[in-house]
């Protein structure tokens, strides 16, 4: 399936966002055309998104159901004409207090160097260069590098930052996509940019798993989407039933910046290594004779693959990606046992303890693990992250099934849904130590207020919370934020602030090109 070209606004938004999105795109290619003194030929977008449930198991290769959200990046685009020697990109931000201009060279021969120690907002951009010229390489029967072509680039974007949103995966998929683009080719394949951006965002220092990037490219308007990682990367679009009350997903902003890029190596790259340790750990706990399979986690196994290794051999799958779901949650649940009778200690496990039983020494289990994403830990919780990643897979499930065969009350279907929401709250605040007060509180609010039920959405210390909310309470939810967490915290906010700390959720459409076609007016 192929990213969609488009040359009108109404194929990319909603009707009650238009207005508000022709002013913006009219003054990106405005200020482009003031910028760099000629016009834009395209833009590239690709949305932010908020993960509905399935929250840190990406990486683990389980299945998440995200969807992606109004709020995007923009890359305005002229193309450069190709001549001998380095191309320059030039790139500048309609936020230039905030996001200086940079320019820089794309190098002939050799890849464009990265410094991920760097937090250099232009690395994002960069990721999407490598991984897009590679991927060039590749179809072009160029070897192993294909040097790009030189732009002209103005970014916007409207995913806050450290939001919890996705800004960064928003960023590196325009990014390569608008590279794409620039070099001439114009049917690029959705899953490629998902694969490419995957591994891209990488290079900015981030275990980064998938569902972000699947969210932001593979996104139809109205549908959220069930990502799978086994056997291959897949995106199905999925419609919530009708239900009286509507049923509505509320974003709610904590205002506590949550930049996984800046706390990696004590948060979120910290949780990649555990996950992996947990499996690595348990297949020697179970005596597997086979190695875990090489596969698309973020260190190269993962506890899904843990899973299909430990069922295969002990009780004889022949391939446990086709196992039916019924089945698959009942070894999900044998799993939580297994991690509670055999990962016994609570507060943790040290480098020397997971050293001895992977048989590894200190030095090499570093070097494998803990090299090319540092982290900072002493003790590494691998029951507790475990346990998590079972227990949000069986959730995601159930979800699934609530919406595949609902109830015949809309009511308990409502309560079905907010139960797993919370239950992935309370374990990612309890199990995983992922939340932050803030986001608790916000919670709390919510449900009193007649939320079915509200979590932290995104990587968590920080950024938004998504909340399932009747439609005819969702003016109570948003009064009771607004008089007990943000004028309580932040006494001095802004109508224009507090317009944008809350939004009702609708599924937003995926990644696209625009093309400008020389106009100046949309």
């Amino acid at each position: 399936m192929e990213v969609p070209t488009t040359t009108s606004l109404h194929q990319i938004y909603p009707e009650e966002a238009l207005s508000t999105q022709k002013r913006r795109w009219q003054n990106l290619l405005s200020q482009f055309k003031t910028t760099y003194d000629r016009s834009a030929d395209f833009v590239s977008r690709s949305p932010g998104r908020v993960n509905l449930i399935g929250e840190h198991i990406d990486y683990s290769l389980y299945e998440v159901i995200p969807m992606a959200v109004t709020a995007d990046v923009l890359l305005a685009v002229s193309v450069n004409a190709r001549k001998d020697g380095p191309s320059r990109v030039r790139i500048a931000n309609v936020d230039s207090s905030k996001f200086p201009t940079r320019e820089f060279e794309i190098p002939s021969e050799g890849e464009i160097e990265i410094d991920a120690s760097s937090h250099e907002w232009t690395n994002y951009f960069k990721s999407g260069l490598l991984g897009a010229s590679q991927l060039l390489a590749k179809n072009k029967n160029k070897g192993d590098h294909f040097p790009s072509v030189g732009m002209d680039i103005l970014v916007d974007g409207t995913v806050p930052s450290g939001g919890g949103l996705s800004s960064s995966a928003a960023f590196v998929c325009a990014s390569a996509l608008a590279v794409m683009k620039a070099n001439g080719d114009d049917k690029v394949d959705k899953k490629e940019l998902v694969e490419l951006a995957v591994v891209s965002e990488r290079n900015v220092g981030v275990n980064s798993g998938g569902m972000d990037q699947a969210a932001s490219v593979f996104s139809l308007r109205g549908s959220a989407l069930y990502v799978s990682f086994k056997p291959t990367l897949s995106a199905k679009a999925i419609e919530f039933p009708p239900t009286k009350p509507e049923l509505t997903f509320v974003v709610a902003q904590s205002f506590v910046a949550a930049d996984k890029h800046v706390t990696a190596p004590v948060c979120y790259n910290l949780r990649v290594v555990e996950c992996t340790l947990a499996a690595e750990f348990l297949a020697k706990a179970f005596g597997l004779k086979r190695p875990l399979p090489q596969d698309s986690g973020p260190l190269g196994v993962s506890l899904r693959g843990f899973q299909d290794t430990y069922f295969e051999e002990k009780e004889g799958v022949a391939d446990n990606t086709q196992t039916p779901v019924p089945h698959f949650q009942q070894q999900l649940e044998k799993l939580v046992q297994l991690t509670e009778d055999y990962l016994i200690q609570e507060d943790g496990y040290t480098r020397e303890d997971i050293a001895a039983i992977l048989r590894v020494s200190v030095d090499q289990l570093n070097a494998r693990y803990m090299s090319a994403f540092p982290v900072r830990a002493e003790r590494f919780l691998l029951r507790q992250r475990a346990l998590h990643v079972f227990n949000e897979a069986i959730r995601v499930l159930k979800f699934m099934a609530l919406l595949s065969s609902p109830p015949a009350k809309d009511e308990d279907l409502l309560n079905g849904l907010g139960e797993l929401l919370n239950q992935t709250q309370a374990s990612c605040r309890d199990v995983y130590d992922c939340g932050c007060p803030e986001l608790d509180e916000l919670c709390t609010l919510a449900r009193a207020a007649g939320a079915y039920g509200s979590r932290l959405t995104g990587a968590g210390w920080g950024g938004c919370s998504v909340h399932l909310v009747p439609a005819d309470k969702v003016d109570a939810v948003r009064q009771a934020w607004t008089e007990k967490y943000y004028k309580k915290r932040f006494p001095d906010i802004s109508d224009e602030r507090l317009e944008e700390a809350v939004v009702v959720s609708k599924p937003g459409s995926g990644s696209s090109v625009f093309v400008v076609e020389g106009r100046t007016e949309l």
